[in-house]
């Protein structure tokens, strides 16, 4: 007979503190964004909203304002998420943080969840028909193995 305590159950001290998800203004990583945005409710998280903002040399090189135009899109996307927040703060209450990183979307979400020390990624489907020649984002996220990956159609 072993002396062994009986174990109590912990309330609220597991499941992930930080959930990053990818944002771009597509209907896939807004259902991404509602969607991770429950399970920060859900598990009392931090949801980390991350918009990487592309780098486009060769629309730099054509003169095409590329930087304005990527700040007016993050500038939006915090704007929509802003009041749908304020129209459901009565309702829920989720914490919440808008990040932008400059770069590839598969390389600024690792670093945005890398920064933030992630414990989950959410991701919406790719809409776009080049992923299948160079592999979506969402599938590189899985194929890298350092958080839990969730991929909403």
């Amino acid at each position: 007979m072993t002396d062994q305590q009986p174990h109590q159950f912990e309330r609220g001290t597991d499941g992930p503190k930080v959930i990053v998800s990818g944002l771009d203004g597509s209907d896939s990583s807004m259902r991404a964004a509602a969607y991770a945005a429950g399970l920060a409710r859900r598990q009392g998280a931090m949801l980390a909203l991350v918009y990487v903002q592309p780098v486009l040399p060769a629309g730099a090189a054509l003169g095409a304002p590329v930087a304005d135009t990527t700040g007016e899109v993050a500038e939006g996307l915090v704007n929509e998420i802003r009041e749908a927040t304020a129209r459901t703060k009565d309702i829920w209450d989720v914490r919440w943080e808008f990040h932008t990183f400059r770069g590839d979307p598969y390389n600024g979400l690792v670093t945005a969840a890398d920064e933030l020390k992630a414990d989950a990624v959410v991701v919406g489907a790719s809409e776009s028909a080049g992923h299948r020649f160079i592999g979506s984002v969402a599938i590189r996220l899985v194929k890298a193995g350092r958080w839990p990956v969730t991929v909403v159609p």
